[in-house]
């Protein structure tokens, strides 16, 4: 999982990537290919 400054370049990495928030941090998840994972915080 990457540590990222800018959650809006890592949603716009794939098209399955989704932004949720999860105890106060910003995460990028993606359902089909986990190596896109990030994280914001």
């Amino acid at each position: 999982m990457k540590v990222l400054r800018s959650i809006k370049s890592a949603k716009l990495r794939h098209r399955d990537c989704r932004v949720v928030r999860r105890k106060g941090r910003i995460y990028v998840i993606n359902k089909t290919d986990a190596r896109f994972k990030a994280r914001q915080g």
